[in-house]
């Protein structure tokens, strides 16, 4: 049963039908065809509280921006940020509200490809506070199997950030026993993507 999509704050029924419109707005996103929006409207249909059916936890890059890329509107979508789409605590209890109390049926963890973050990573930056950011993404480093000479440089930067996504659904499943059983039960479910800032194109992961 898909949601429907001229409700933007509509529950969806189940979490396949909650990614399903996730995609279906990707495609649109993708053909240059976005949903016209009446955003006083929805300003207005918000007024009563909140029903966002999906939650992204994504990188800060300004480039990626969940409501754009899933052409959806006010009110749809619970989105976290943070530099590499890495998981923390702060991150972690969002999403739980999101799941438990507000009734969002769908967590994606969203990397892109040409993330700073998990470029910053392989090149060891320091500054300011970053290291202890950077810090967190090691353990995709480490899956994705090392970065080989320069030549393949950029080949593990995408490896890296594939990886990243699967240990931040793997995290997440860890640190969190709220949304591991509500995932066991069916009642919301964790996907992981890699956003193309190139071409536009989304790949599902894990």
């Amino acid at each position: 049963m898909a949601c429907p999509t001229e409700e933007p704050d509509a529950v969806c029924p189940t979490p396949d039908a909650a990614l399903e419109r996730l995609l279906e707005g990707h495609r649109r996103f993708l053909a240059g065809r976005p949903l016209e929006r009446d955003l006083g409207a929805e300003r207005r249909a918000g007024e009563a509280g909140q029903r966002p059916f999906a939650a992204v936890l994504g990188c800060i890059d300004s480039r990626v921006s969940p409501e754009a890329i899933f052409d959806q509107g006010l009110g749809a979508l619970t989105v976290v940020r943070v530099a590499g789409n890495v998981v923390n605590d702060d991150g972690v209890a969002s999403l739980e509200f999101a799941c438990a109390v507000v009734g969002t049926s769908l967590v994606v963890v969203l990397g892109h490809t040409g993330c700073g973050a998990v470029r910053g990573a392989i090149d060891g930056v320091e500054l300011g506070r970053l290291p202890g950011l950077l810090a967190k993404l090691r353990p995709a480093l480490e899956r994705a199997g090392g970065g080989g000479g320069e030549g393949d440089r950029e080949a593990f930067l995408d490896r890296a950030t594939r990886a990243n996504v699967e240990v931040g659904l793997a995290s997440l499943r860890e640190r969190s026993a709220v949304l591991s059983d509500l995932e066991r039960e069916g009642r919301i479910r964790l996907v992981g993507a890699v956003y193309d800032v190139m071409t536009g194109a989304l790949e599902l992961v894990g």
